[in-house]
């Protein structure tokens, strides 16, 4: 399981803010809007950020249409304690989030609506985002897990799963460079193939305080 600490006691946003999010629906189109007009999400445009937003694009694409749940999974997601709110942190340009993203809106869908994501944009909610730091990065994405009926707080995770983060810890430490590193951890998905991400889905749903 990725970085984790205790919940938070009382609710995590104002229900207005949660409302004021985006749906999976329309953080895509969001994306999408953006890019044809040559932008992505966040204060910073460079035409490297743009390129590599095009490029999540087309993995968010793959994934939506090749992602299959696991069955314990499904299960343990229609089988929650209560009913959740997903809270994810992200922006277009994460590469990270391009791979995690649409495997966590699959899982949602296969609960039988005892789970709905929402989005955020970690550059738009800086002060939620800094309450879910790793370490010192504001790295992303980062789940919150809700009570709905509360918006408290149960769990967390992020910003990706386990291996991949200790890969890229190791790969930092050689001196890889940003784009060397950013290949290798790609790699790891694509051999992966989402099932380190559902399995860690799989342990944060089995273990929700009841």
């Amino acid at each position: 399981m990725s970085d984790f600490s205790p919940p938070t006691p009382t609710p995590v946003l104002p229900l207005e803010r949660l409302e004021a999010s985006y749906s999976y629906t329309a953080y895509r189109q969001l994306v999408d809007d953006l890019l044809a007009q040559g932008k992505t999400t966040g204060p910073q445009q460079t035409e490297e950020l743009v390129q590599y937003t095009k490029l999540n694009e087309q993995r968010m694409s793959r994934l939506d249409k090749t992602t299959h749940v696991l069955p314990a999974l499904a299960d343990a997601a229609v089988h929650v304690p209560y009913p959740l709110v997903w809270l994810i942190l992200t922006e277009g340009w994460c590469g990270d989030a391009a791979q995690i993203v649409p495997v966590l809106e699959h899982v949602a869908e296969a609960s039988a609506g005892n789970i709905r994501t929402r989005y955020l944009l970690r550059d738009e909610n800086l002060d939620l985002m800094d309450r879910y730091l790793t370490g010192t990065s504001r790295a992303i994405p980062r789940l919150i897990v809700l009570r709905a009926d509360t918006l408290k707080e149960v769990a967390q995770w992020g910003p990706r799963p386990a291996p991949a983060q200790e890969l890229l810890l190791r790969l930092k430490a050689e001196g890889l460079s940003h784009e060397e590193y950013v290949t290798q951890i790609h790699t790891w998905y694509a051999h992966d193939k989402t099932q380190t991400l559902q399995q860690e889905m799989l342990e944060l749903l089995q273990s929700l305080p009841r």
